[in-house]
């Protein structure tokens, strides 16, 4: 099991898409570093973005050791501290699949600072290997509301709470990043193991 070649061309997309967006958006989109409202909480990651952070860490373990060691660090103490309520297994780092287990993840360790985050630089340590979640916060992008939507939540913009101040519904729309979901969701499927995760188990893989 490992990361799927069109990884790479998927990574390639958003980080256009995201360049675009920004470009567009100009001042009103204020995301930078050491802001990072958008690194505290856990979310689910699937087994794609998982085996992403693997990729990246294995890169970090050849190409900057210390920080690879930091990186665990930062993951064991994470889970210790907040693995006891984790609705899922704490040896797989699955997130269980029950409706009991999802409706618990929603109030899981929702203040909590990301293990990948530097608390003195706020700095996103694996930046570049980073989950789809991290690479759409910010823009205004299009809310997956869920089958049971009406078409106004389905057709909803969503963008994070400190961009767009001001921004008219017109202005909004103009900045729109478009998504790839097909080309991910294709390249999920290509791994065999299914279920999702959360950071701090990926990075201790």
């Amino acid at each position: 099991m490992g990361l799927p070649a069109g990884d790479q061309e998927l990574v390639q997309i958003m980080d256009a898409a995201l360049a675009d967006a920004a470009r567009r958006a100009g001042k009103w989109l204020v995301c930078r570093q050491g802001c990072t409202q958008c690194c505290h909480g856990a979310f689910a990651i699937n087994e794609l973005d998982a085996q992403r952070l693997v990729a990246g860490m294995e890169t970090l373990r050849g190409e900057n050791p210390n920080l690879a060691a930091e990186l665990q660090r930062r993951a064991r103490i994470w889970i210790c501290e907040h693995g006891p309520s984790f609705p899922g297994d704490r040896e797989t780092g699955r997130i269980g699949d029950s409706d009991t287990d999802r409706a618990h993840f929603e109030d899981f360790a929702n203040d909590a600072p990301c293990p990948a985050l530097d608390p003195a630089t706020g700095r996103c340590d694996v930046y570049q290997w980073r989950p789809m979640t991290c690479r759409v916060f910010g823009p205004p992008v299009r809310i997956d509301a869920g089958p049971d939507a009406d078409s106004e939540e389905t057709n909803a913009l969503g963008h994070c709470e400190l961009c767009f101040v001001g921004a008219t519904p017109a202005e909004i729309a103009a900045c729109e990043m478009p998504i790839p979901h097909e080309l991910e969701e294709t390249l999920v499927n290509e791994i065999p193991a299914q279920g999702e995760t959360i950071v701090a188990f990926a990075l201790l893989r």
